[in-house]
């Protein structure tokens, strides 16, 4: 016996990337029994309304909430988000544009999760929380050494999160670590998610996927729809492939 889980996170709001990896998941991988979303679900990307209404009609996906999914409900809500400047500019137009009837799905976003296979504990949060719920500042140069210093005190088996665009896999004699990267933000048309197999037997497999797709209207509606910091979204988050469009 085993269970599958695909784990998918930082989609963004790209609409084409997450339909890309949910068709390849239903086409291509059998035998997924489900699929926890580790936050940012919007910001950054546009196709906010579109990304939501597909996560939503999906009864097989568990989620927890994201620093931008959380920066857009407090815009919403009068309060005073993380961001600053351009990017707060950024949170509000994507605010003006939530959907309404979004809000009770957004707003009812855990921080984390706990699931328990076959004796393993997984623990899924966008990134490392802190004791006041707030999310460790990014660690550019991850390692085993500081992860399991973190966790030390933590039960878990399995520690997934997202946030920081860029794979990590560490496995310690305490736990491993898997983040897929950001399935929504990436230099070249790929979407990437992992699979995680977990056996009755207690062994562990890692798989990393990347999704071809086509982010041509993508990344020319950032232009199109006038999006607030589009150069600088463009630049660092997708490097600048809209130019190989003009």
């Amino acid at each position: 016996m085993e269970k599958k889980i695909a784990i998918i996170t930082d989609i963004h709001g790209n609409y084409a990337a997450l339909k890309a990896v949910l068709e390849d998941i239903e086409n291509r991988e059998s035998g997924i029994d489900h699929i926890f979303c580790l936050g940012d679900l919007v910001g950054i990307g546009y196709e906010t309304n579109e990304v939501l209404e597909l996560l939503v009609s999906r009864k097989d996906i568990s989620f927890v909430m994201g620093n931008h999914d959380e920066a857009i409900l407090d815009v919403l809500a009068g309060e005073v988000p993380y961001s600053k400047g351009a990017e707060r500019e950024h949170h509000k137009w994507l605010a003006a544009r939530l959907d309404r009837k979004f809000l009770t799905f957004l707003s009812e976003l855990p921080t984390s999760l706990t699931q328990t296979y076959f004796g393993k504990t997984l623990y899924f949060v966008h990134y490392h929380l802190l004791e006041d719920n707030k999310f460790l500042a990014v660690d550019k140069e991850p390692t085993e050494v500081k992860l399991d210093e973190f966790y030390k005190n933590s039960q878990y088996d399995i520690v997934c999160f997202g946030h920081h665009h860029v794979i990590h896999h560490f496995k310690t004699k305490e736990r491993l670590y898997l983040n897929p990267n950001s399935l929504g933000c990436q230099f070249k048309p790929f979407a990437p998610y992992g699979i995680l197999t977990i056996s009755s037997g207690g062994s562990v497999n890692v798989a990393f996927k990347e999704v071809p797709y086509d982010n041509k209207a993508f990344l020319q509606g950032y232009k199109k729809l006038n999006v607030p910091d589009s150069d600088y979204i463009l630049k660092v988050f997708h490097g600048n492939q809209h130019l190989k469009f003009i």
